[in-house]
């Protein structure tokens, strides 16, 4: 077998969801492939476009509107710090919808969940449950992640 890829759908939004991406996560767009003559799309358009972040190949296809993303498939972004969480979280939510507990749907429809890198460790109270019950009563109402109040929370 080969290296996995994960595969977006989009209505003709390829090429500017890609570069945004690669822009925000500090990656690169990879290659643009355009229809040949005699498909059924129109020459020189768009089909798909290829871009690497954070250690990941994606492709972009420009399908048409027949299928929307749902937030059933989402993409977990560990941050190292509340900046990198407020800087990620800005541009994803510009256009886009926030959700409870660190969600975002970003203006093309794709889920991410940009979260502290610790956050597992915080939500296992560091085997206190006790301190794990106070960290997820503290999650749970948030929007974007506050890592200095989640870290509060798991303290005793």
């Amino acid at each position: 077998m080969r290296d996995l890829s994960t595969w977006f759908w989009f209505d003709g939004q390829a090429e500017e969801a890609a570069s945004f991406y690669a822009d925000l996560f500090g990656g690169q767009v990879t290659g643009i492939e355009r229809t040949p003559e005699g498909t059924p799309f129109p020459a020189g358009q768009v089909m798909t476009a290829s871009f690497r972040i954070l250690g990941h190949d994606f492709h972009a296809l420009n399908g048409g509107p027949q299928f929307q993303h749902t937030s059933a498939t989402s993409f977990m972004v560990p941050c190292d710090g509340q900046d990198e969480i407020d800087r990620v979280w800005a541009a994803l939510a510009d256009g886009g919808t926030e959700q409870q507990c660190g969600w975002v749907v970003d203006r093309y429809g794709i889920t991410w969940q940009i979260v502290p890198a610790n956050l597992q460790e915080l939500l296992a109270g560091g085997g206190d449950p006790a301190a794990a019950q106070r960290v997820w009563q503290t999650m749970m109402p948030m929007v974007k992640l506050d890592i200095a109040a989640l870290e509060a929370a798991a303290r005793p």
